[in-house]
């Protein structure tokens, strides 16, 4: 779990690509003897685990899932990289909650100039982009942002200097990619609901009523059970009398 505050701009020393993934070390100013082997950083927004280390430098696996969900594919030596600690009890929550796991990419649409700081327009896929909220959270590569001004797949945020300076944002240029993660709140909430698209397009069945109880011979509901004349004579002659009533009152 991360934060979405940027601890170190590292940059990419190594990155060797294989069939099942790949391997990446990354020059930091991080404390690596406080960093232990196993110990999760977020690199550039995805959660990577410690495999190596070395005084200025650490090495971590990369699935080839996350090559293929993730910018970090396109990284070379020489790039910066945004990392991140993980979230300790003791440590501030400066930003929102971040997994590290990565939901998609998102695109640069455009860089005004808003005083000292910058006005980005970013724009993201429909899956991404149905959990945006007006003032919500978002983390780009790793740096947790607020969104507004949400217009269909597009939003913008407001960099303020520091940020700039850094995290991996202030070289950033339009049509730059980077890597997307949804506030998990957000996605909680729709899996909670039951709305998710997913859900809807395999047709899955809404879960039964408190009141409904199924047992392997069965489903025994906690109404009473609907009967036929045929099961049960004695509500068609029921209701015959109850029907021969209403005729002579009515009389």
């Amino acid at each position: 779990m991360f934060t979405g505050i940027i601890e170190d701009l590292g940059t990419v020393q190594q990155i060797k690509h294989s069939n099942d993934g790949g391997v990446i070390s990354i020059l930091t100013a991080l404390p690596t003897a406080r960093i232990a082997i196993g110990e999760s950083v977020a690199v550039s927004g995805c959660c990577l685990t410690v495999v190596r280390k070395s005084r200025g430098s650490i090495t971590m696996d990369v699935s080839a899932e996350t090559l293929r969900r993730t910018i970090l594919g396109e990284l070379k030596p020489g790039d910066r990289v945004n990392l991140e600690r993980c979230l300790t009890l003791n440590k501030l929550l400066g930003g929102h909650l971040v997994s590290g796991h990565v939901d998609g990419i998102a695109r640069i649409v455009s860089i005004e100039p808003e005083g000292d700081s910058r006005l980005y327009t970013f724009e993201v896929g429909a899956n991404e982009s149905r959990y945006l909220v007006e003032k919500g959270s978002v983390a780009l590569d790793g740096v947790s942002l607020t969104v507004f001004g949400i217009r269909g797949g597009r939003f913008k945020v407001a960099l303020i200097p520091h940020t700039l300076t850094m995290t991996t944002l202030g070289s950033k240029q339009a049509g730059s990619t980077l890597n997307v993660e949804n506030d998990m709140l957000v996605k909680y909430v729709e899996r909670i609901l039951g709305e998710s698209p997913l859900h809807r397009r395999n047709g899955r069945k809404k879960d039964k009523p408190a009141n409904q109880l199924s047992t392997d011979s069965g489903e025994l509901q906690a109404d009473k059970p609907r009967t036929s004349s045929r099961d049960n004579p004695s509500a068609s002659v029921g209701a015959g009398i109850a029907a021969a009533h209403a005729r002579s009152v009515k009389k």
